[in-house]
Order: structure tokens, then C-alpha cells, then sequence
């Protein structure tokens, strides 16, 4: 089985890291939304923009936001929700599998949140970017955020017993 093409966009589009210095020397330039969006639809992404204004759109079935923080919007998040619901009476068990995820990974930061009486699992990778980002390190954090939010979501499906399909919402990427 092959992986999805937006994944493979994710994974195969960026340059293998170096041990020197890049020859890159792009100074660091405010994070912007404008920014994210330009990289989204630079490979080709699908998204919306939100009644709060924030970038979202699905990956295999799940909704992310891209959300710009702080005081100055100078925090950068990318944002996951699981395309399932659980049971309340399962927190124990997904409470297990996400404190095991978070123990063995840096990244996404993952909780089990409860929403109007059932819980919802989600993903998240953060940057304080006060500073200005490059296009190369945003480039980096997005497709962080997306693709270990997506290979949590998908560790969790063999633990949790499937609900049904996701709800049509954006198409998915």
C-alpha cells in the first residue's frame, strides 16, 4: 500500500536535513497567515478559512487548524482533532494510549479532550516564532505538525474500535 499523495508532498518535498550550516540565508520574516496559506497551497493543499479566521482543512478524514497565537500572533500552532469520537467509559483506555504516545515521541503534544459528553482526541505543534521564521522553517513546522498529527491519529485506529466514517466537511487533501 502506498501512502496518500499529500503525504508524500509532506514527507518528500523537503530538502534531508545537513549537519552544516544552509547555504540559505533568508533572514527570518514575521509569521504571517498570509505565509501559511502561500505554503498550503504551494503543494497543493486544500483548505478554508474559518468563521475565526483561521486556515483549516481535512488530512485522511481529520480537521486541522493552522492558528497564529499570542499577542502579536507570533506563535504558531497546527491543531488536529481526530474524525472520531469516543465513548466517555473509553477515557481510561485512550488516556493510556496517548500518555504511551507522549512518552515515546517529541512530537504532536496529544490529549483527550470531552465534548458535549463524548471525547475527542488532539494533536498539536507549537513554535513561539517571535523572532520571524524563514520559508524553509515554516515549511518544517507545518509539514511537522501535519504529518505527526496524521500518524498519531492513524496509531490510534487499530487501538480503538471503528464508529463509522468522518463527517463530510472540506475535501479531504
Amino acid at each position: 500500500m502506498s501512502a496518500p499523495g499529500w503525504l508524500l508532498r509532506v514527507l518528500g518535498g523537503l530538502p534531508k536535513p545537513t549537519k552544516t550550516r544552509p547555504q540559505d540565508d533568508e533572514p527570518p520574516q514575521p509569521l504571517t497567515r498570509d505565509r501559511v496559506a502561500d505554503y498550503l497551497l504551494g503543494r497543493g493543499y486544500r483548505f478554508v478559512i474559518d468563521e475565526d479566521g483561521d486556515l483549516t482543512g481535512t488530512w485522511d478524514g481529520s480537521r486541522f487548524w493552522f492558528l497564529l497565537l499570542g499577542e502579536q500572533s507570533e506563535i504558531l500552532q497546527v491543531r488536529g482533532r481526530w474524525h472520531r469520537t469516543l465513548p466517555v467509559e473509553q477515557r481510561r483506555a485512550v488516556a493510556l494510549a496517548i500518555n504511551d504516545w507522549n512518552r515515546e515521541r517529541i512530537w504532536p503534544k496529544a490529549y483527550v479532550r470531552e465534548e458535549e459528553g463524548e471525547l475527542a482526541v488532539y494533536a498539536e505543534v507549537s513554535a513561539d516564532l517571535e523572532q520571524g521564521v524563514t520559508d524553509l522553517q515554516l515549511a518544517q513546522l507545518l509539514a511537522c505538525g501535519l504529518g505527526t498529527g496524521v500518524q498519531l491519529f492513524a496509531a490510534l485506529d487499530p487501538v480503538v474500535p471503528a464508529d463509522g466514517p468522518p463527517p463530510p466537511d472540506v475535501p479531504d487533501n
